[in-house]
């Protein structure tokens, strides 16, 4: 009889499964028992590639290239996981292996992981889908007691393969299509866009066009003062005969737009007597509902600032390191209607601080049918995410409160809606009604589960008794001038309701939820959404908030001006994702789908080829400083700031970079911008500069050390600026100076120190406060955009003052951090090929922070080869 080869997602992965089935030996990178053969791959092992008769290199893309419709796909190896994938194809080709488990993730990726694999490896054996919700030893080997036929996922493989290509389709037309019309002029300007990855960047910009072109208007509000036998009260002027206009989302009832009126109405009420009639009704609230995915990254985001991406990563930890949560990449907030029993057995297994609020659950028997709960019909390849009932053992701080979020809501939703009194009090003075609202916590039902600070939370203070036909005496009324305010910035946890609702923000969740199919990608993928469009920086992030940068209005303007509609859409993008959900449920082909999606590759790539201007007409701004060579005035056009008076003009984006409006600015006022950060090399390789105008007006990079840090140059004056802190090598002042932090010392002749450190190293900035830190106690603090000059990859670290007075690294301890990543960080500092990545980052941070040797050369293009950390050079930065 033969054996059944199991392929799970993760190495971690497969050893659970080894554990919960037992009888495994291990030999090498994979398990083997009498029945199975079991091994992993490493996550994504294949990719699609271009096929070789449509390569271009890069640099190179042009219309006559487009657009890239292949008859068929290639997939090609990543390099630094081939080893596992030939090890997995040769398990597959076994003689003795007649079957195989997909034990890949439950979900679409997972799907496609699987799919890739035996694609690649030509499979023809019999395939079967394990699909779990919850890692534990029980549910692994209920798993398997029930497996799937593979035909009863076929839609999912299909929504998977066609998600794919999808993304690939237009990730790469769009991209050479724009790339291609962004350089007609000259130069290579990559301008990247994706089919769910744009529309969602839209959403960010057009809420901040909306803020940009915001006009505030003026409002006056009233508040009276009233005093009864009782005590004081206030209550606030309210029109009684309001109706919310389509056209003013600003209109309230309690806003006037006239200050005379406000003026009028004071002088009306006062010193008269207050009619009190007063309403007192019962209110319920329900608990929230279960959480999926995307809730429980927005209410880690509004409470912990934790990203959406850093929610998801602790997530999965809880679920597969710890097992004590349900699978994270979930859309679904309800449970199966046969998941009673089970829902009794978690309860009975919560330690404290939950298991007295399990155990009143039980006692009331509160674990009932219940559709708001218990819906079949709410739920698709996975449930909402509930505690598994397995202790939880040495959490990590943070994923012992995303834990602790899950595992309150799932006992809240058992409890009854929490009751409250609300008592509405209307105080009418010579006919002008105020209104004064109270409401007292009668039943805190659910809320219980959060204690004081969530009844604090939802609660007002009770009013002050008034009896019966008692006068009230007005004692005062205050107009308060104010202003409407222009709508907020999204911050990721705004940002994904958004993505939920396709750009219409849905307040209601239960509304929310039936929109979800039609949202901008998935749960399992909107935090990565996100991460690429910061990565690509078409975003920041300044501190919760997220700001759309130059770059992104750039893009915005030209799929407008080209009428790329299907780019700046969400809700066209929200009904593709719909029709995917579709596939996967049976009720729509495939070939259907991807017609549509080749159309659609087509039609962006003609838009662009044919349209006949270089230039896009947009809202640009004017600039407030004046040309610096005539004194007119100088405003952004699609490529250039171009003064309107003279030839006088600045490249918009330069070796690869965009120029923010900010920087122009300061550019022209100051003559000098920077340190910048993110251009690139004809190597493609990152470089920092200062930008200057030299005395032709023209600009230059400028990497050189200044004036005095040459042997034998004349010594710099710091008079008129404020030291940073004291040399850690000899005590004397540290001083910016140029790309660095100087010992002042060493820009003297003769030099009597050699202390610097550069302002970024490793592409992250180290702004003053840091330097500051790190001198006066001998460590910044954690900073997260590090670069490895080796792998590429981000990660953190600290800076911190070596005993030898130099600049080092500390890495940061990742013992109890969820998931151990390869790559930078303490756990990759363990093995041999971690320290020497380190050592060799290190090298490169202490050569970023070296003085450079004195060089300096102009050349014609800004995207000339350059090599900041080691010479000091300058050259013009023309297009």
């Amino acid at each position: 009889m033969g054996k059944t080869l199991i392929i799970a997602e993760k190495p971690s992965v497969a050893q659970d499964i080894a554990r919960a089935l037992g009888g495994f030996a291990r030999s090498g990178e994979y398990f083997e028992s009498e029945q199975f053969v079991l091994s992993s791959a490493i996550g994504h092992l294949l990719e699609l590639a271009v096929p070789d008769e449509y390569e271009v290199k890069r640099g190179k893309w042009s219309f006559a290239h487009l657009p890239v419709i292949p008859p068929q796909f290639t997939l090609a190896p990543i390099e630094k996981t081939e080893d596992r994938l030939k090890l997995l194809t040769r398990l597959i080709k076994r003689k003795d292996v007649d079957g195989i488990v997909n034990a890949c993730d439950a979900g679409r990726e997972g799907e496609l992981i699987f799919n890739y694999i035996v694609e690649h490896a030509r499979a023809t054996k019999g395939v079967q889908r394990l699909w779990l919700q919850s890692m534990t030893g029980d549910a692994i080997r209920d798993g398997f007691a029930r497996l799937r036929a593979a035909n009863e996922v076929e839609g999912l493989r299909q929504a998977a393969i066609s998600r794919a290509e999808s993304d690939w389709l237009i990730g790469i037309n769009g991209t050479r299509a724009m790339t291609a019309f962004n350089s007609k002029t000259g130069g290579f300007h990559l301008t990247t866009v994706g089919r769910v990855q744009t529309p969602t960047l839209a959403i960010v910009v057009d809420r901040e066009e909306r803020i940009k072109h915001f006009v505030p208007r003026d409002y006056w509000e009233l508040e009276a003062s009233f005093e009864v036998a009782a005590g004081h009260y206030s209550g606030r002027w309210f029109d009684e005969k309001f109706k919310k206009p389509d056209d003013d989302e600003h209109a309230r009832p309690e806003r006037l737009w006239d200050a005379a009126r406000a003026a009028a109405i004071r002088a009306k009420c006062l010193g008269q007597p207050g009619h009190v009639v007063e309403e007192a009704k019962p209110s319920t609230q329900l608990s929230p509902l279960l959480y999926d995915l995307t809730s429980l990254q927005r209410e880690a985001n509004g409470r912990f600032g934790f990203s959406a991406r850093t929610t998801l990563q602790i997530a999965q930890a809880l679920y597969e390191k710890h097992k004590v949560l349900t699978y994270p990449r979930t859309d679904a907030r309800a449970l199966p209607e046969d998941y009673l029993p089970t829902v009794r057995g978690v309860l009975g297994h919560l330690a404290e601080p939950y298991d007295s609020f399990a155990g009143h659950i039980l006692q009331q028997g509160w674990v009932k049918p219940n559709k708001r709960i218990f819906n079949n019909a709410k739920i698709s390849d996975h449930f909402a995410i509930v505690p598994t009932g397995t202790a939880p053992k040495h959490l990590s701080e943070a994923e012992q409160k995303i834990y602790d979020l899950v595992t309150r809501r799932f006992l809240a939703v058992f409890y009854p809606a929490a009751e409250y009194m609300v008592t509405t009090r209307i105080t009418r003075v010579a006919g002008e009604p105020y209104k004064t609202e109270g409401k007292v916590l009668v039943n805190a039902g659910w809320l219980a589960v959060y204690g004081k600070e969530a009844a604090q939370d939802d609660s007002t203070p009770s009013l002050v008794a008034v009896k019966k036909g008692e006068i009230a005496k007005t004692l005062d009324v205050v107009v308060k001038p104010n202003q409407t305010r222009p709508p907020p910035r999204y911050n990721e946890a705004t940002l994904l309701t958004a993505m939920e609702g396709a750009g219409k923000t849905i307040e209601d969740e239960e509304l929310r939820a039936a929109m979800a199919g039609r949202g901008l990608g998935t749960p399992a993928t909107r935090a990565q959404i996100i991460e690429n469009l910061i990565n690509e920086t078409y975003l920041h992030r300044e501190g919760r908030e997220l700001s759309p940068t130059a770059k992104a209005f750039q893009l915005m303007i030209a799929l407008r001006g080209l009428k790329i509609d299907e780019l700046t859409s969400p809700e066209l993008t929200g009904e593709w994702e719909y029709k995917l959900a579709q596939m996967e449920h049976g009720s729509l082909s495939r070939d259907e789908f991807m017609k549509e999606i080749r159309e659609m590759a087509r039609h962006i790539v003609l838009q662009a080829k044919t349209f006949e201007s270089d230039t896009v007409p947009g809202d640009f701004d004017e600039l407030s400083t004046p040309c610096p060579r005539c004194g007119g005035v100088v405003k952004e056009n699609y490529k250039k700031f171009q003064c309107q008076k003279c030839e006088f003009a600045l490249w918009k984006i330069v070796a690869g970079r965009q120029f923010e409006t900010s920087e122009i600015e300061t550019l022209l006022s100051a003559r000098a911008v920077g340190p910048l950060m993110g251009f690139r090399n004809k190597m493609g390789r990152p470089f920092n500069a200062l930008i200057k105008l030299n005395d032709k007006l023209e600009p230059e990079f400028d990497f050189g050390q200044p004036r005095g840090e040459e042997e034998g140059g004349e010594s710099v004056d710091f008079t008129d600026q404020t030291p940073v802190g004291p040399c850690p090598k000899c005590a004397a002042n540290v001083f910016e100076h140029g790309l660095a932090y100087v010992c002042e010392k060493s820009v003297q002749s003769p030099r009597g120190c050699d202390f610097r450190s550069g302002k970024v190293i490793l592409q992250q900035a180290v702004e003053r406060e840091q330097m500051q830190k790190l001198l006066a106690t001998g460590r910044t603090d954690l900073l997260k955009n590090f670069v490895s000059a080796r792998t590429r990859r981000k990660f953190s670290a600290f800076l911190v003052r070596q005993p030898d007075g130099k600049v080092g690294f500390e890495f940061e301890k990742k013992a109890a951090a969820p998931k151990a990543a390869a790559g930078d960080g303490a756990a990759a500092k363990k093995t041999p090929a971690g320290r020497a990545k380190a050592g060799a980052d290190a090298a490169v941070a202490a050569a970023e922070a070296a003085p450079p040797a004195t060089k300096k050369r102009v050349t014609k293009t800004a995207a000339a080869d350059a090599k900041p950390a080691a010479s000091t050079r300058k050259r013009k930065t023309e297009s």
